[in-house]
């Protein structure tokens, strides 16, 4: 989040940061209190439906062990579970006597722990009770009775049978209190619904035939608490769950209780914010924009009127009467700039444009040096003595053709000296129209922001490129693109401006020694700005000085003075809507030049590029320079 620019709005957030701070602080504080203290309620209440819930079924099995005990406890006339026959099965295990008993299902186990009767009470058909028997006697079978009981007179525990789970009871069989020998075990089944346990619980419950373990689970939802119960079986091992759903009444009441306390305090800081927010709105916001709006109105119309002063011994009222001060001193200044400003704009002015004027003139002097030290390519005095024996009328042939193809290769050598000459001359005059262009240009515009047009800056670059390569005597490669780029600028100052780049490039080469060097520039265009980049493998700079280079009277070399060409190229630059900026890895490591300007609107271009082929004739566009 972006941080206000004006005071009020600081303030503002100051508060606003200090309020959710206090909020948050005393929702802290009285989650910290409240919560925890319904928790631990809501945390006894779960914890004694978890005790509720084996107790309650130990007691449903319990009925079945005492059922299962008093069945074992047989008479001398109840002797057949020994020997069971034909007569005992409708008698001992008769639908009516499971009835009577409450049960579901009663077995009877051989003390060898073979399951010689086990019958099932509940389906309709013969042949559904016998698969149930078949898998009461299985259930039954799997269990190691003798290793349940260790020993005891009887034992309870809970099987799966089926689709339902059934509190077991198992007791031995004994002839008569007297004998204490086993005779086998009986074992009785009855099914654990789910209304038994909800009535025993005085809770809506469930049986579950899936399990999730041994030990109990409480699992959270936004309006109850779901206990999951395990049922534990013979081995020890849950065979299923019992579910308890709980309404989560106390932990809701701590939370509303949590949310008003939360929404009370939050209103009191809010009230109290707004009181001293319009507290220091009155007392200092106010009174500062008066003071805010009185300088906007200076800088506007550029009067220094004075602000009114108020009775105010504050603070506040300090400002104002050192505002009025400040513009009194202010006042006075003005009078003195005003009279330097015009004197130092016009020497500045000057001495940038013999800056300019200096660097387009170098490359005529390097070529006049030049022309002025070149020797003849051939002696005058051998042709002289040829012209004169082809003069001779007695020659013979084969001499007349030497010094006829001597004089011939002479003549082509002279020619192609003077076509040499001819393309530096050229090449003079161009930077002598420069020269007379800078001197035009200064005189049209010496107190006028620069007219933009649509220029073509590759143009621009080859033309620079072609003069510079005569400022120094090191060997530079140049490399820049074909074109165009279009771009809105002044094509004479943007002209001198990359002139001047690549003059500081070959300077920067040649400080280097190496006695060569190369200079690339690239264009590159994007949304609406073209970016040329001039960079070079001369002497380079430290990162650290890069905000100083554009500085008046800065430059990196002890031996030369002035800093001016830069400075006035950024100047140049910005009054072009555009940005100049350099860059460099470090000393000896190249410098780039980076120059930023508004990309030039392709329609205009044509249409210039149109009236100057009616001017000339010629309905074909002009040729670019590669």
């Amino acid at each position: 989040m972006r941080t206000p620019s004006s005071l009020g709005g600081k303030l503002i957030l100051i508060m606003t940061a200090v309020g959710l701070v206090a909020t948050i602080g005393i929702t802290l504080l009285l989650a910290g209190i409240i919560t925890p203290s319904f928790t631990t309620l809501q945390d006894r209440a779960v914890a004694a439906h978890v005790e509720r819930t084996p107790a309650a079924l130990s007691d449903y099995a319990a009925d079945v062990e005492s059922a299962a005990r008093d069945y074992g406890d047989w008479t001398d006339g109840y002797s057949l579970p020994v020997r069971p026959d034909a007569v005992f099965e409708p008698e001992g295990f008769s639908a009516l006597g499971m009835r009577d008993l409450g049960v579901d299902g009663m077995a009877y186990v051989t003390a060898e722990g073979r399951v010689a009767i086990a019958r099932w009470r509940g389906p309709a058909t013969s042949a559904d009770r016998r698969g149930m028997d078949t898998q009461f006697a299985k259930v039954i079978g799997e269990i190691d009775i003798a290793q349940v009981l260790r020993g005891r007179r009887s034992d309870r525990f809970y099987a799966r049978v089926g689709s339902s789970v059934a509190a077991i009871g198992v007791a031995l069989v004994r002839r008569s209190d007297r004998d204490r020998g086993a005779r086998g075990y009986v074992v009785l089944a009855r099914v654990v619904t789910a209304q038994q346990m909800s009535d025993r619980l005085k809770r809506d419950a469930r049986i579950d035939l899936t399990t999730n373990g041994d030990t109990y689970s409480v699992t959270s939802s936004r309006s109850k608490l779901l206990i999951a119960v395990p049922i534990i079986g013979a081995d020890g091992h849950a065979v299923a769950t019992t579910r308890l759903s709980i309404s989560r009444d106390v932990s809701l009441l701590g939370r509303r209780m949590l949310l008003l306390a939360v929404a009370g305090s939050t209103m009191l800081l809010l009230l109290v914010l707004v009181v001293l927010r319009r507290m220091i709105a009155r007392l200092v916001l106010r009174p500062l924009h008066r003071i805010e709006d009185h300088m906007q109105r200076v800088r506007v119309s550029g009067a220094l009127t004075l602000l009114e002063e108020d009775e105010r011994r504050d603070e506040i009222g300090s400002l104002g009467r050192s505002f009025n001060a400040m513009l009194r001193q202010l006042k006075d200044l003005r009078e003195q700039i005003e009279v330097q400003s015009f004197d130092l704009g016009r020497s500045e002015s000057a001495v940038a444009v013999m800056h300019n004027v200096r660097n387009a003139l170098s490359p005529i002097s390097t070529i006049l040096s030049q022309e002025i030290a070149q020797t003849p390519p051939i002696d005058r005095t051998p042709i002289d003595r040829a012209i004169a024996e082809l003069a001779c009328g007695d020659l013979p042939e084969a001499r007349r053709r030497k010094l006829a193809a001597f004089v011939g290769a002479v003549i082509e050598a002279e020619t192609t000296n003077r076509e040499t000459t001819r393309r530096e001359l050229a090449t003079g005059r161009k930077a002598m129209a420069h020269v007379l262009e800078i001197i035009d240009q200064q005189q049209r515009a010496a107190h006028e922001r620069p007219a933009l047009e649509v220029c073509d800056v590759s143009d621009i670059i080859a033309r620079n490129a072609t003069i510079a390569r005569y400022s120094q005597g090191a060997s530079i490669a140049f490399s820049f693109p074909a074109g165009p780029y279009l771009v809105m600028a002044s094509r004479v100052i943007l002209s001198q401006v990359i002139g001047n780049l690549f003059g500081n490039a070959v300077e920067a080469i040649d400080a280097r020694g190496t006695g060569s060097g190369s200079i690339t520039a690239l264009v590159a265009q994007s949304a609406g700005r073209v970016t040329i980049q001039i960079r070079d493998d001369g002497e380079g700079f430290s990162p650290d000085i890069a905000p100083a280079l554009f500085q008046r009277g800065f430059s990196t070399r002890a031996h030369k003075s002035g800093g001016l060409g830069l400075h006035w190229c950024a100047n140049s630059v910005t009054a072009m809507q555009g940005a100049l900026r350099l860059e460099s890895d470090g000393p000896g490591l190249g410098a780039v030049a980076i120059l930023t300007l508004r990309a030039g609107d392709q329609a205009m271009a044509n249409d210039i590029e149109s009236r100057i082929s009616v001017t000339t004739g010629s309905a074909e566009p002009r040729p670019r320079r590669p």
